[in-house]
């Protein structure tokens, strides 16, 4: 069975930051789907459930009113290991393209009296929230994407190669 693209970032090398993870076709349209990582996978904890939930409640909200943004949004959820989100979106754009939304979103964390949504006819576990740890999350990747711009390490993949022996025995090279 082939490993699914994702699973082919080499995640001990992995920092926090804004990646491509694939570029697909979807009839003539391009669609991108993004990494936006927070944590460090493996060697920081991951990001607490509930604000979890909350972050993707508030970027989701953010992502889909910007208005020069809003158009090109298709989906905002969070990555199944807690260490940060997908991002998808129409057209093909660099990481260093959507750096400033991905700033501008999560800096508007800082700024919710409130987490949009969080209503039981709204959410499907509308408890499950923490506004106060999601700022502080937010706040401490804002701070971290600021202090790296320039550092192309938060822009590029850190792929693995996957080798195949002439006998089927699979091995990964970064």
């Amino acid at each position: 069975m082939d490993l699914i693209q994702s699973f082919s970032v080499d995640h001990t090398l992995i920092v926090p930051g804004i990646f491509t993870s694939r570029v697909d076709k979807v009839g003539t349209d391009t669609v991108t789907t993004y990494d936006i990582r927070l944590k460090r996978p493996n060697r920081e904890p991951a990001i607490d459930v509930a604000a979890m939930h909350s972050l993707e409640h508030i970027i989701a909200t953010y992502l889909r009113n910007d208005p020069d943004w809003k158009d090109e949004v298709i989906y905002w959820g969070p990555m199944g290991c807690l260490t940060g989100f997908y991002l998808i979106l129409k057209g093909s754009r660099s990481p260093e393209e959507i750096y400033e939304l991905l700033l501008n979103a999560f800096k508007s964390v800082g700024s919710a009296d409130e987490v949009p949504g969080a209503a039981p006819v709204n959410c499907g576990h509308y408890l499950m929230h923490n506004l106060g740890m999601a700022k502080w999350y937010a706040d401490e990747f804002v701070q971290y994407l600021e202090a790296n711009r320039s550092d192309p390490k938060i822009f590029e993949y850190p792929r693995t190669e996957r080798l195949v022996t002439e006998d089927g025995q699979h091995f990964f090279d970064s």
